[in-house]
């Protein structure tokens, strides 16, 4: 990470955002929620293969928002690295649905990277990440570009979640969080191939971890650590804790040890990630049953039986998102002082996602950010410009209590 100097050779990009994946679900939701919060003068286009589906898709949207005629189209092929060359050059900000990302996402990081432009994707997978950051953070460093991974449920409201609580605690004395997620959502066609694809490769994402460790450097005399517990009763939340392996704690840690501010998350930061069961009988199901998930994904004909039960690319019904919610709880600790806060919002796999996305690439081209680049997390690159824009689009951040 470095401070962020304009491309020297860059010239005017005639889009503000392009968006690549809008003819897929989670796409064409981000695709809505853009076309419907685009500044007055800002300009947007969708990249893919398919014109006549790119034609579809820009049809629909002029009819969401009249106002926003001049939608372009671009030819994007996640096989054709110059196509993804062409489509960098012509943004400030490239937002990517397309996945999963360790088959298709990685030309286009490196186009984006070697082109000064921003990115932003909806990557949970670490393996992804960790290898993007070995390939293209030197390459961002020098261009300008700011490279943010997982932005949407994975992984902003714990991410950010877990800033403002930061926030609200003394900053001059080591620091204790735990976040603590719950939600009715069912599992995302998007993330369950994602997942799949990951949880096959354990070896190769510890190695790519591994690598990542040797090659990263943090902030002098900070700390930032994740830490794994025991299953227990947690009196402030009133929730069972199960620990979750997700990359979402790894992205708070990083946020922490990365952070322009020392002030933000104090000289020594450690970080829990749980989901937060209302019923002791959860706990054991749930351990027994990520174990059983995972040798069973080490098997190919069952993680292909796995993949065909919900397609990539399909979503639930409008009806179905409105009656789905999340929460992440945080509880924080410094100095004798304790603050409950809560992140709170509706559908998380879709309709909120979609909305993270959006305004992840709105905040990168409009506001004023931090004058960073590289790879960077949503704290680092938008932090409190993010959490305004999430607030006014209805997401919560709040604290619950705290003492003294």
């Amino acid at each position: 990470m470095t401070e962020k100097d304009d491309h020297p050779t860059c010239p005017e990009r005639p889009y503000d955002v392009v968006l690549f994946g809008a003819t897929g679900f989670a796409g064409g939701l981000t695709a809505d929620y853009l076309v419907e919060h685009l500044p007055e003068s800002g300009r947007m286009a969708l990249a893919g293969r398919n014109r006549d589906k790119l034609e579809a898709v820009r049809d629909r949207l002029t009819g969401i928002n009249p106002d926003v005629s001049d939608i372009g189209l671009l030819h994007a092929d996640s096989t054709d690295p110059a196509s993804l060359t062409e489509v960098a050059r012509s943004a400030k900000v490239v937002i990517t649905t397309v996945g999963p990302y360790l088959e298709y996402g990685a030309a286009l990081v490196a186009a984006c990277a070697e082109e000064g432009t921003d990115y932003v994707d909806l990557t949970g997978e670490p393996e992804f990440v960790d290898r993007m950051f070995l390939g293209n953070d030197a390459t961002a460093q020098k261009t300008g570009a700011r490279l943010v991974h997982a932005c949407g449920f994975d992984s902003i409201p714990h991410d950010l979640g877990a800033l403002y609580t930061a926030r609200n605690l003394p900053a001059n004395a080591p620091m204790e969080i735990r976040g603590v997620v719950r939600t009715n959502a069912s599992l995302s066609g998007g993330t369950l191939h994602s997942a799949l694809k990951q949880l096959s490769r354990l070896r190769p994402m510890w190695q790519a971890a591994s690598q990542r460790r040797r090659a990263e450097s943090t902030s002098a005399g900070r700390r930032a650590r994740l830490t794994v517990g025991f299953p227990r009763r947690d009196r402030v939340t009133g929730t069972w804790l199960i620990p979750l392996p997700t990359i979402d704690g790894q992205i708070v840690t990083r946020s922490a040890l990365t952070a322009p501010s020392a002030d933000d998350y104090g000289p020594d930061f450690s970080y829990s990630h749980n989901a937060g069961a209302k019923k002791l009988r959860t706990v054991p199901a749930s351990l027994v049953g990520f174990v059983v998930g995972i040798a069973a994904v080490q098997i190919a004909p069952v993680r292909r039986a796995i993949a065909r039960r919900i397609a990539a690319g399909e979503g639930p019904s409008q009806e179905r998102r409105d009656r789905t919610w999340f929460t992440v709880e945080f509880v924080g600790t410094a100095a004798g002082r304790t603050v409950h806060t809560r992140v709170r919002g509706g559908d998380p796999g879709y309709t909120e996602t979609a909305k993270m996305l959006a305004e992840s690439a709105l905040s990168l081209a409009f506001d004023d950010n931090p004058a960073l680049a590289g790879q960077l997390t949503t704290a680092t690159a938008m932090g409190g410009n993010l959490i305004d824009r999430l607030t006014a689009a209805g997401m919560s951040f709040e604290v619950l209590s705290h003492t003294p």
